[in-house]
């Protein structure tokens, strides 16, 4: 019976780590040019996205805030960038200690890429790949935690 109540803590303490290690990316982060924030929250699903919930510059020339004028579909052109979802979908993979199977969007060009997401050593260094195909090949930027 000792055993049993053991063997149950360790897989308990096990799950527990898990969820830490995957909960990691939840919060707010700079982006790489210092231009916006990007909160990650996980949904009831369990996948990670993240939404753009600051900007530098959030008015275009006209005074007007900035839509998703570069959406390929012609439908979301007065969307804000304020509140755009850009990260979607990610799910963490414990053996790598990544996020992945998710998508990054870029307002700058309309553009989707199949994206990435771990930590080198530093807890509030974000490396986040977006790329078309394979991972090899694609652009990684750092964002930085939000204090």
């Amino acid at each position: 019976m000792k055993r049993f109540f053991c063997l149950t803590f360790l897989l308990f303490l096990a799950t527990a780590l898990c969820a830490q290690n995957a909960n990691k990316v939840l919060g707010v982060w700079l982006t790489q040019d210092g231009d916006s924030k990007v909160t990650i929250s996980q949904d009831a699903s369990g996948k990670f996205n993240g939404e753009i919930t600051w900007l530098k510059d959030p008015l275009n020339d006209q005074g007007k805030p900035k839509v998703d004028d570069k959406n390929p579909d012609k439908k979301k052109h007065n969307n804000p960038i304020l509140g755009l979802n850009l990260l979607k979908g990610f799910e963490y993979d414990k053996s790598k200690d990544q996020w992945v199977n998710g998508t990054i969007y870029d307002p700058n060009n309309g553009k989707t890429y199949k994206c990435l997401m771990w930590f080198d050593k530093d807890p509030n260094k974000l490396s986040v790949k977006g790329y078309i195909g394979f991972a090899v090949i694609g652009r990684e930027v750092v964002w930085t935690r939000d204090k």
